[in-house]
């Protein structure tokens, strides 16, 4: 009964038919697609759902006990985040908001140590898993996808010369990987010749394949990778990249970590931040996310993020925002799952499979019908550091291009970088 109330005021977008345990149904919505039935197994259910479904939807569906019986799982999903805007309205939505908000400092506190196991619960459950749906490259953050016809590969070296154009390389530079994954960027830009690079990342297995990777292709001089917290880092680095790191911080440490790039950049170094955010003003990370994917995490809004610059006295120099890439990202994603799904299974479990493409596909629905986006923030200390107009990134990327297709490195064009920035005031 409560459940029929709660989903009578919230479905107002698509048809969703919700069988009960007791074999009753009840259709809710505007009779317009998608059309989706689900089905819940169990009466106890329904009183959780109503109680916190943004933990047990994603928990019954992992256990089986709602099942989809009409449509898919991402037509599903499109209902639920199409119709989130009508739960704002709710007395219980704002008292459940407001109690996420409170707790915000004790889900988001990430000092050194429990940072490396909020990372370990993510990234170090096995290498083998993230080479079945992820790109070559193992790049596990937002791709940028030029044209409609990209596949994923090609969307992530897109993705990875385009942040190249920001940073204006050059020969000799020190740069810094801020959360360097599996080692695909740190490689990439010292293959480039863009001098000596410094990759951290907390997770173990990361590690592991970062050095290998980098033995194997002769880099090991090139590229340091080092098992270190950010924070412990010391030294002084023109340039300073994180992709894809941000979401770990943690909005209590966002200070922490501007003040910490401010310390590390030298006078005219830039830095260029690449993380998820969100539209509509600071919110809390989905209980179920936080849970069972990325303890620890929230995807900022960028007023949240720019008051932590404007605090450590940063410029920030030029923002991109890119609105539907990630969820072309997740949607590669989601198809390679699903073709290696009884791979999967046969390393894990099918609680597991079902964990993680829901996983995906939530994530693919906040950024089609949500409120996610992902930003691009280039930041230094100096307002002259870079450029006056944005001229030179695209001169740099279509030059750089070129040159990959003739087989030749990209940052042959680094002393046109260098001219950009000579005429920068």
């Amino acid at each position: 009964m409560l459940l029929s109330l709660l989903l009578g005021k919230l479905v107002q977008k698509g048809t969703l038919t919700v069988v009960g345990a007791n074999g009753k149904s009840r259709t809710f919505g505007d009779g317009h697609e998608p059309e989706v039935t689900v089905r819940l197994h169990k009466r106890s259910l329904e009183t959780k759902l109503f109680l916190n479904p943004c933990l047990y939807l994603g928990e019954a569906y992992m256990d089986g006990t709602l099942t989809i019986e009409q449509g898919t799982m991402m037509e599903f999903l499109c209902i639920v985040t199409k119709n989130l805007s009508e739960a704002e309205s709710l007395p219980l939505y704002h008292t459940y908001d407001k109690i996420c908000r409170m707790l915000r400092f004790l889900q988001q506190y990430n000092p050194v140590g429990r940072s490396k196991d909020n990372v370990a619960h993510h990234y170090d459950i096995s290498n083998k898993l993230y080479r079945m749906f992820l790109d070559d490259d193992l790049q596990y953050s937002c791709a940028y996808f030029k044209n409609p016809d990209d596949d994923l590969e090609t969307a992530q070296t897109n993705k990875k010369l385009h942040i190249a154009s920001k940073l204006l390389l050059e020969p000799g530079q020190r740069i810094l990987d801020i959360g360097s994954g599996w080692g695909g960027m740190a490689l990439f830009l010292a293959n480039a010749g863009a001098g000596h690079v410094t990759g951290l990342t907390l997770s173990e297995e990361q590690l592991r394949m970062s050095r290998k990777r980098a033995a194997d292709t002769g880099m090991e001089k090139a590229v340091d990778f080092k098992l270190l917290d950010y924070r412990l880092q010391t030294g002084k680095f023109d340039r300073i990249v994180s992709v894809g790191m941000f979401e770990h911080v943690g909005v209590h440490h966002y200070r922490e970590f501007f003040t910490k790039v401010r310390e590390l950049l030298t006078d005219d170094g830039v830095c260029l931040l690449h993380s998820i955010g969100r539209k509509d003003g600071p919110s809390s990370t989905c209980a179920w996310i936080r849970k069972y994917i990325f303890p620890g995490g929230y995807s900022p809004s960028l007023s949240e993020v720019l008051a932590a610059t404007e605090d450590c006295g940063l410029w920030v120099t030029d923002i991109e925002i890119l609105r539907l890439h990630y969820a072309k990202t997740l949607n590669n994603w989601q198809a390679r799952f699903q073709a290696n799904r009884d791979k999967v299974r046969d390393m894990f479990d099918e609680r597991f499979c079902r964990m993680w493409e829901f996983y995906l596909g939530l994530s693919e629905a906040a950024f089609v019908y949500g409120d996610h986006l992902v930003f691009q923030m280039q930041i230094a200390k100096k307002r002259d550091a870079v450029p006056l107009t944005r001229d030179y990134q695209f001169d740099w990327e279509g030059q750089a291009e070129q040159n990959m297709d003739k087989g030749l490195s990209p940052l042959q064009v680094s002393k046109a970088g260098g001219k950009g920035k000579e005429h920068a005031a």
